[in-house]
């Protein structure tokens, strides 16, 4: 088994590495967004090989790193995270309304949110939301409430991943696993 304790580099956000492994053989590590979010876990690469990685504690792993690369047989084992889609309400339409108006909506749409214990990321005009519930039941919450001039859509996690903080990536991805808990009571 190879053990991997630490990251040489990334495929996506280092140009030099992009470049050096163009035409390398990579070995992908396909990690789901809760085991990425640890820093030693047991997984089969893409060829069938066992791999233990044991990073330093509070690492954080992010789609694309290097754990191996090997100039000779130009072949490396890069980490490939699969991010569930995000739920993006674009506030951009109510930016320009009245201030009492504006407070009005985005305490209405926090309310909702924050009723189905959805985590969110306020980034600019836009809320980014996790899956953590199938997409059909977050389309019916927000079509529920009717939110006027607040669009909505859902994005593919990757393409959302770029435009945040290691922070905001942790709450946005970080334990939004189908396999949590999620239930809970209310007491008013």
């Amino acid at each position: 088994m190879k053990i991997y304790s630490e990251v040489l580099g990334n495929l996506y956000s280092d140009a030099d590495w992009h470049q050096k492994l163009k035409e390398a053989e990579i070995e992908y590590l396909d990690l789901d967004q809760w085991t990425a979010q640890k820093s030693r876990f047991i997984v089969k690469t893409t060829a069938g090989t066992e791999c233990a990685v044991a990073l330093k504690r509070h690492t954080r792993i992010e789609n694309g790193d290097i754990l191996e690369y090997d100039a000779g047989s130009n072949r490396a084992v890069v980490i490939r995270i699969d991010l569930k889609p995000v739920l993006v309400a674009d506030l951009q339409k109510i930016a320009s309304y009245s201030p009492d108006e504006i407070i009005r909506r985005c305490v209405e749409l926090g309310h909702a949110v924050g009723n189905q214990h959805w985590p969110a990321i306020v980034k600019g005009t836009k809320v980014y939301i996790p899956l953590t519930v199938d997409k059909k039941v977050m389309t019916s919450v927000m079509d529920t409430h009717h939110f006027e001039d607040i669009a909505y859509e859902f994005q593919a996690g990757r393409e959302v991943f770029p435009f945040l903080s290691p922070h905001e990536v942790r709450k946005l991805f970080g334990g939004c696993s189908q396999e949590l808990d999620h239930s809970h009571a209310h007491h008013h």
